[in-house]
């Protein structure tokens, strides 16, 4: 049990971070390789006071080696589902699943809307996690889209465990296995017939599969966590950056402007301080 789970290891997550451990707290950050960070492909940062001129992979991994000098933990993965119960939250992680007594999203923005339908069939052919879900594929067809960095590992994990995989994006995935297909469409749907997925439609021609795997760069909130509360984009916060769910924090992009990194940085601070307080004057 953390005191505090964060979804998200740039500046906002590890900020929060560092500030939980600074004041008692354990904490762990749930995010995806570095190299997948947006920023880590500035080749430079002139708007954080302190490190002008640095690369942004440079200050990401300054900052999380600062969080593991001071021992945070670190979770490699992508953060699929999250639920507050019995005082607590439970995200589920691949196959793993993590608690703490507070929950922080730091998720960055640029999440797309969900699909039509998409919650509707989530755990009805919709899934997030290939590596959760893919072996109930095995022999059946699936189609795999979205924008994440990790997709054509993913893909490719797919097809080892007996699915057969067609990738359906916007643009062109490199890395893919030569033997995997992949199209490109500018429009992708779910294909429903008769509230049954039959597939996805890309650019209105219809790909059968009997499930469909959603892999994107940036969760969108309300499909993380049910009951957010957002004003469509971003997710909607107080001063000590609380949500409208208990014990629950965000901070950083996904909060909206600035999108800048003094803000994240701030924000991920006021979070730790606000939830570490609560926690121990709960005597938890």
């Amino acid at each position: 049990m953390q005191d505090m789970l964060i979804i998200g290891g740039g500046p906002a997550g590890l900020s929060a971070a560092i500030n939980v451990v600074a004041r008692g707290g354990r904490a762990t950050v749930i995010s995806q390789p570095m190299e997948q960070n947006p920023l880590w492909k500035a080749a430079r940062v002139d708007n954080y006071s302190g490190m002008v001129g640095v690369s942004g992979a440079d200050m990401l991994k300054t900052m999380r080696q600062e969080a593991e000098d001071a021992g945070v933990t670190f979770v490699t993965g992508r953060a699929t589902a999250a639920m507050y119960f019995d005082g607590a939250y439970a995200v589920t992680v691949g196959q793993e699943m993590l608690q703490g007594k507070a929950l922080l999203l730091a998720i960055g923005a640029g999440a797309t809307a969900p699909l039509p339908h998409e919650e509707e069939f989530l755990g009805r052919g919709v899934s997030y996690c290939a590596t959760c879900d893919g072996r109930l594929y095995r022999a059946r067809r699936v189609v795999v889209t979205g924008n994440a960095g990790d997709l054509a590992e993913e893909a490719a994990f797919l097809q080892s465990v007996g699915a057969e995989v067609t990738v359906v994006t916007r643009r062109p995935v490199s890395g893919l296995p030569a033997h995997i297909p992949q199209t490109k469409a500018a429009a992708i749907e779910l294909w429903i017939e008769n509230d049954t997925l039959r597939g996805v439609l890309a650019d209105g021609e219809p790909i059968l599969a009997d499930g469909v795997f959603l892999l994107r760069q940036v969760t969108i909130p309300t499909a993380l966590l049910a009951g957010l509360e957002t004003d469509g984009k971003f997710i909607l916060v107080d001063r000590h950056q609380r949500t409208n769910l208990p014990a629950c924090y965000a901070a950083g992009d996904c909060t909206g402007h600035p999108l800048q990194i003094a803000k994240a940085v701030g924000e991920g601070l006021i979070a730790a301080q606000h939830a570490m307080q609560t926690l121990q004057q709960k005597g938890d």
